[in-house]
């Protein structure tokens, strides 16, 4: 029986690993907000910075201000006043390295026990008037600096995301598994129209009716994840709402095979259905949102599982988890599929004994 069933108990232990690991590894400490938000130059600057999961009290924190790629402006004190707060004093320069009279800096946190954190353009700096030459001499004169690196295992900070990142290892992952469903049931409904075998159809069937199943899961944790990072249930992203008509396009196939009595009529429909459906959600979901804007990674000129998205940290959990809801998903379905040749063999023998 183990023999038969070893690819179940993998998703089961992936799917308890990705549950454990992926809820209880902490993130790495970060830069959740600063105040003030504008300074002028020339002025004396008392920056606030409030920190996520950091030791500002241990450590010898250092802070800096970044513009452009290396203008860099070190604090003249940092003053922790708890391990998630602290304050910096800057003396900004007259003038800026820059031309423009408006320009975002960034806040970057250093220190030993941390490793260095950023919050990217979060204060806007202005000038009356430019001198872009002293400027540079201004900004640039004390070098760049040294970070420290942390190589603890933790997932990334990001900002807006925060401990939501965690929502990748399920939801990512449950849409992995729908994709691999859906393309598992094309290679059933494609033997049904040649070898017209009722296996077949039920086995598409099963897989479709899974594949649904993880999509409406994925819509609810997608719309959940929404809800806390863009502060909405729903928005218009091109990405939502062709995943959304992916889904209503697969719900058509599970209303029309209710409608179709004859058995082999519905098989041959339903799988020319399916065929037609698998090939819709490929532009649907993989084309289109990459030909204009998107939230989603991936689309709209945004990375996809790179440097930006995802780091080593995450692909360890995310992986297994894609590979888990996959084999789950596999699992699923073979269950539903027996259940469904059962009540097929029960109400063939009660025909033959009703004929």
């Amino acid at each position: 029986m183990l023999g038969i069933s070893w690819w179940k108990w993998i998703s089961v232990f992936l799917l308890i690993y990705v549950l454990t690991r992926g809820l209880l590894v902490p993130l790495k400490p970060g830069i959740l907000d600063v105040s003030p938000g504008r300074i002028q130059s020339g002025d004396s600057l008392e920056l606030t910075v409030y920190g996520y999961n950091s030791f500002y009290t241990k450590g010898s924190p250092r802070v800096y201000l970044k513009l452009a790629d290396s203008f860099i402006l070190p604090s003249l004190e940092v003053i922790p006043e708890e391990d998630t707060k602290l304050r910096a004093v800057f003396l900004l320069p007259e003038f800026l390295p820059v031309k423009q009279k408006l320009v975002q800096a960034s806040i970057i946190v250093d220190s030993e026990s941390d490793g260095s954190s950023v919050i990217p353009s979060k204060l806007i700096i202005s000038q009356d008037s430019v001198n872009q030459v002293l400027g540079a001499e201004l900004w640039s004169q004390s070098g760049v600096p040294v970070f420290h690196y942390k190589s603890n295992f933790k997932f990334p900070y990001r900002n807006i995301l925060y401990e939501t990142i965690r929502n990748t290892f399920f939801h990512v992952a449950i849409w992995f598994g729908m994709f691999a469903l859906m393309f598992g049931s094309l290679f059933y409904s494609i033997k049904v129209l040649r070898y017209g075998r009722a296996e077949d159809d039920l086995k598409a069937y099963s897989q479709v009716y899974v594949a649904v199943l993880f999509g409406m899961m994925g819509l609810l944790t997608g719309s959940l994840w929404a809800r806390f990072t863009w502060d909405t249930w729903w928005t218009n992203d091109i990405k939502l709402n062709m995943a959304a008509l992916s889904m209503l396009i697969y719900v058509a196939y599970l209303i029309l095979r209710f409608n179709v009595e004859d058995r082999d009529r519905r098989a041959r429909i339903s799988a020319a259905y399916n065929i037609f459906a698998v090939v819709a959600i490929i532009p649907l979901i993989f084309v289109l949102p990459r030909l204009t804007d998107s939230l989603h990674p991936g689309n709209g000129g945004n990375p996809a599982f790179g440097g930006e998205d995802m780091d080593n940290a995450l692909r360890v959990v995310f992986y297994p988890a894609v590979l888990g809801f996959i084999l789950l998903g596999f699992w699923l379905s073979d269950l539903k599929y027996r259940v469904m040749y059962l009540q097929d063999q029960k109400a063939g023998q009660e025909d033959n004994l009703n004929p």
